[in-house]
């Protein structure tokens, strides 16, 4: 298996900081650095501010995006007959918000992957231990793997 680049590395380093609850060193030896270097692009990339500005989880993303639609559509029906239609404005905004939706939905992108290996790694870890830490380096690999 190739190794990752110094970008990569630190892409998935960035993941692993932003989505799961590992020490530096942790992440340093999953990524395959020094824990010198993580602090490092802790800081100079503002790590631990964008960690507390992440509040909304996608499924709420795309939900405020439909509610948006929403409004735009309830606003649409409440007009007088023979005016409920979108002004060029309102259509404009409704496929931009169709777009954004169908992206959100759809896009699967390294930190996606991350999470569900994550959920289930620690699903599995109550369960039986040792299969957890298998599937955890394999997982890894995979990961590894996805990002060239």
């Amino acid at each position: 298996m190739a190794e990752l680049t110094a970008k990569q590395k630190k892409e998935w380093a960035k993941t692993l900081f932003l989505k799961e609850n590992l020490t530096i060193i942790e992440i340093a030896d999953r990524v395959g650095t020094t824990r010198q270097t993580v602090s490092r692009w802790i800081k100079d990339g503002k790590w631990e501010t964008l960690k507390t500005s992440l509040t909304l989880t996608r499924e709420e993303q795309i939900a405020m995006l439909y509610r948006q639609v929403a409004e735009i559509n309830k606003s649409i029906s409440e007009r007088a007959d023979g005016e409920r239609f979108a002004s060029s404005k309102e259509a404009d905004i409704l496929g931009k918000l169709a777009s954004a939706i169908n992206k959100m939905e759809s896009d699967v992108g390294i930190k996606d992957i991350c999470e569900v290996g994550t959920k289930f790694i620690e699903w599995l870890r109550p369960v039986d231990l040792d299969k957890a830490k298998d599937i955890a380096a394999i997982y890894d690999a995979f990961i590894k793997d996805s990002l060239r």
